[in-house]
């Protein structure tokens, strides 16, 4: 492991050339990103705040981070998924850019946590998250329940006093939440009043979970399948666990690619809703006995059980492309298997239960992270363009904000949405001041 002048805790200071390509090759695709970094540089609207942010460690967001460096922030980066780091740009960052890194691909349970406890120890005034990890552990330690936080932000906790815990929270202007599953937990602290500080729920803004959740976990989870695998997805049974904005895209691109797509819900209108797109929908426990390749998306645990995995047939392949590694009971599959899985190709673990083979993808982490390199950048342009534009936001507006979880402001969506055709050269009609007094009028027409 490497250690620079920087606080850091990265793998090898050696790759940060190659990251620094690969960061600069995402940059051309974030044109949106890189406005907004021009006008943070001047106006600098970050300024003195600590930022510690728990996201996935990728050349996206190397170009979201230097983008809040260029606006003040003093910057704290951790991987919000041990398996999600990109090595060479948390080398870049560290580097080129001092930005105190926590981070390394394959990092154990404890590391990963230690790393948590780093991002704490930034005593930061505004949080990024990508899973609520880091606004979890802060409010366990804000609410004295440290023996259910990890060993390792745990001890850190323990050694401060009861006066110190407090004001970790109160030092929080505001924090922000990237992904659905972070969102609900959220949300879950806002309805049981535990919640200390408004956040931002980014991945509800219409230029997030409209174009990244369906096109980028979409594209981006069968590149990590035909990395691991390289199957050929033409007529195989394609099941997509969960039919949310990602599951619809999944479920398409599979569907693009030629595979017969069948949809497993819980909730009747998201279930009708993939019906009338054409697809087949049927319970888990009809999907496990036909299906060839499983992918969850719905952000629940043991979404694929024993019951399941008893039910497929030699060759399934069950990868989960949603943000925790609890949408597949792999705890249980290890119990109930024949003897000790192998590894027959890298991110692909076999397990035989019943004389049946059945192959999981990356240890059940985000597929699109484990084994490719997540969303394409021309996505996350948009995505990370609303993280910069409610970090600013909540340095503006934070302390008139509710506490509670709010969207990201509609006129920073319309924005982001105007900024992404503007790059692409696409130009839109304008209503005349006669539609506009029509569409304000309800006398009008009658």
């Amino acid at each position: 492991m490497s250690k620079a002048t920087v606080d850091c805790h990265i793998r090898d200071l050696g790759l940060a050339d190659k990251g620094k390509l690969r960061v600069e090759w995402a940059e051309r695709a974030m044109p949106v990103v890189r406005m907004i970094r021009e006008r943070f540089e001047k106006e600098r609207p970050l300024e003195g705040q600590r930022l510690s942010a728990c996201l996935h460690v990728t050349t996206e967001t190397a170009n979201l981070v230097t983008t809040l460096q260029a606006g003040g922030a003093d910057v704290a980066l951790c991987a919000s998924n041990p398996l999600s780091t990109q090595d060479d740009v948390a080398a870049h960052l560290v580097r080129d850019h001092g930005i105190k890194v926590f981070s390394i691909r394959g990092e154990d349970h404890d590391t990963y946590y230690e790393h948590i406890k780093a991002a704490l120890a930034h005593r930061p005034t505004i949080t990024m998250d990508d899973g609520a990890d880091l606004v979890g552990a802060l409010h366990m330690i804000a609410l004295e329940r440290l023996d259910d936080l990890a060993r390792p932000v745990r001890s850190w906790a323990t050694g401060l006093s009861q006066e110190e815990r407090a004001k970790l929270v109160k030092t929080v202007i505001g924090s922000t939440e990237e992904t659905t599953t972070g969102v609900i937990r959220l949300r879950a602290m806002a309805d049981d009043g535990v919640l200390q500080f408004p956040v931002i729920a980014v991945n509800d803004s219409q230029t997030k979970h409209l174009f990244d959740n369906r096109y980028g976990t979409g594209q981006s989870t069968l590149d990590g399948i035909l990395r691991a695998t390289n199957v050929l997805l033409a007529g195989t049974r394609f099941v997509v666990a969960g039919y949310g904005m990602c599951g619809r895209g999944v479920a398409t691109r599979a569907r693009g690619a030629g595979a017969r797509v069948i949809v497993t819900e819980v909730e009747a209108l998201k279930a009708l809703e993939a019906v009338m797109d054409g697809f087949e929908v049927m319970p888990m426990a009809e999907a496990a006995k036909i299906g060839d390749i499983f992918v969850t998306v719905t952000g629940d645990t043991s979404v694929i059980d024993e019951e399941h995995f008893r039910l497929m047939k030699d060759g399934a392949i069950v990868a989960n492309s949603g943000h925790f590694n609890v949408e597949i009971d792999l705890e249980r599959l290890a119990e109930i298997a024949d003897g000790t899985p192998r590894t027959v190709r890298e991110f692909v673990e076999e397990y035989v239960v019943d004389g049946r083979r059945i192959f999981v993808l990356g240890e059940g982490r985000l597929i699109n992270l484990a084994a490719a390199e997540g969303h394409p950048a021309d996505v996350m342009d948009m995505s990370f363009a609303n993280q910069a534009l409610a970090a600013e936001h909540l340095v503006r507006e934070g302390d008139k904000l509710e506490v509670a979880v709010h969207r990201t402001p509609e006129p920073i969506d319309r924005e982001i949405a105007r900024l992404k055709l503007e790059t692409m050269e696409i130009a839109v009609d304008r209503l005349t001041a006669e539609q506009q007094k029509y569409l304000a009028s309800w006398d009008l027409g009658t």
